[in-house]
């Protein structure tokens, strides 16, 4: 169940609001403030696992979970949002800034909740890809698939051995079945 506030004015306001970041994180979309839902325990171990595995890669990218993401009149927090070593936001120490990005990353995962709207989820995916994202993986657990997205391009449906488009500069080969292969304890 999403809980929503009543309308803030602008995504600077939106931006200043004290609670924003507190667990469930809250989210501008279309001048609306809403609440994103817990994911569960799927969701958690989809999300670990997924920086875990794009992190081990030794690339130029790094994967960060649940990172807010502010541009183009919205404010959403990505599960996993993967990130070039130079794009990495810092703060006047040189340390990793706590607020976020404002631009739109270059790969975005999001892992589809049972409380969530697979329309909102996918409306975010689009407008990053609008924005300057060059891939998005929507992963819905129940279903065992994965929608991809990638610029100037439709969607595409994956499942079982069919293996996931990753970003050009990163070395890793994953098929849908890996993915779902860790929610299986071990």
């Amino acid at each position: 169940m999403t809980t929503a506030l009543p309308q803030v004015t602008s995504l600077e306001k939106f931006l200043k609001l004290p609670y924003i970041n507190e667990s469930p994180a809250w989210e501008y979309i279309n001048g609306e403030t809403l609440q994103k839902p817990m994911g569960g325990g799927k969701h958690s171990l989809l999300q670990k696992r997924l920086v875990s595995v794009i992190d081990a890669n030794n690339s130029n990218y790094e994967a960060f979970p649940e990172l807010r993401c502010s541009f183009g009149l919205r404010s959403v927090v990505q599960d996993v949002v993967v990130l070039a070593s130079n794009q990495l936001p810092v703060d006047e120490n040189g340390d990793i800034s706590s607020t976020g990005i404002e631009f739109a990353p270059p790969w975005v995962i999001e892992i589809l909740s049972p409380d969530q709207s697979q329309t909102k989820v996918t409306g975010n995916i689009l407008h990053c890809i609008k924005n300057g994202t060059k891939l998005g993986w929507l992963i819905d657990p129940s279903e065992r698939s994965i929608l991809f997205y990638q610029p100037n391009t439709l969607p595409d449906l994956l499942s079982g051995t069919d293996i996931l488009p990753v970003l050009q500069d990163i070395s890793l080969t994953l098929c849908v079945d890996d993915i779902f292969a860790w929610l299986k304890r071990r």
